[in-house]
């Protein structure tokens, strides 16, 4: 039997590892480094590596510590160098429909820009960014209140029993060449509420930003908003060193 392995760091890797293990015999977690998170910059493990030790996969933090047949690569957040591409299958797990959102945000970009549906699609890893040859492919519709964090968790369970088949039989056909796009990484910018933008492409964007990014109106974080005719109305708010609360709540405060 093939030895896999899986490369992850993100919650959404972390996801997809963990319904892996449930079916399959996972013998290694390649994750980045531990890094300082939060405000006392303590070092934290990645979420796919608290996973990883839970269930007891052995983590390694180096790509040429990998000894597996087949690598599962789901936000793993670093590029894989064309000189380990050749020594086993890598297999990339991309939350959209490629070659639609091909790049690091597909989720938030994909709802940014209203797509009424979005997916998961399994294609071999290549040096090209998101651009290998299709094994599987799977699309479901995004609701007009799902945020990121909703779209990820259907994205992980979709991923995980796409690859329960391609793993049993790989077999890859090209990307098309049209309707390729590029989903950039979520910059400090793209937080920014622009109050002269259409109400509800302000409501998408918190969508998109939530509940892990966050985006901002001056001094607050938007967790949850709404339009209301041609007004953006925020609903659950997050004030400087404050917690999440109604934004009714937080203007019932300032008084």
């Amino acid at each position: 039997m093939d030895r896999i392995a899986v490369a992850a760091t993100a919650p959404f890797g972390a996801d997809v590892l963990e319904r892996l293990a449930t079916n399959h015999d996972i013998v290694q977690l390649l994750t980045r480094p531990d890094a300082p998170r939060g405000r006392g910059r303590k070092l934290a493990v990645s979420p796919a590596k608290e996973v990883a030790e839970r269930v007891g996969i052995p983590v390694v933090h180096e790509r040429d510590a990998l000894d597996a047949d087949t690598v599962i690569v789901c936000a793993y957040g670093l590029l894989i160098p064309e000189s380990l591409l050749s020594r086993a299958l890598w297999l990339n797990v991309h939350p959209s429909l490629l070659p639609r959102w091909r790049g690091a945000a597909p989720v938030e970009r994909a709802i940014m820009a209203g797509d009424p549906r979005t997916g998961v699609t399994i294609h071999r890893t290549t040096k090209e960014l998101d651009a290998g040859p299709i094994a599987a492919q799977e699309a479901f519709d995004v609701g007009p209140e799902d945020d990121a964090g909703v779209v990820y968790a259907r994205a992980a369970k979709v991923a995980a029993r796409l690859l329960d088949g391609v793993l049993e039989q790989p077999a890859f056909s090209p990307q098309p060449d049209e309707g390729v796009t590029y989903a950039e990484k979520i910059a400090p910018a793209d937080r920014e509420l622009d109050p002269s933008r259409p109400a509800q492409e302000l409501v998408n964007r918190v969508r998109a930003l939530s509940p892990h990014i966050g985006a901002r109106m001056g001094d607050l974080i938007v967790w949850k908003a709404r339009a209301d005719g041609e007004d953006f109305v925020p609903v659950e708010v997050q004030p400087p060193g404050g917690k999440r609360m109604a934004y009714e709540a937080y203007l019932r405060g300032r008084r």
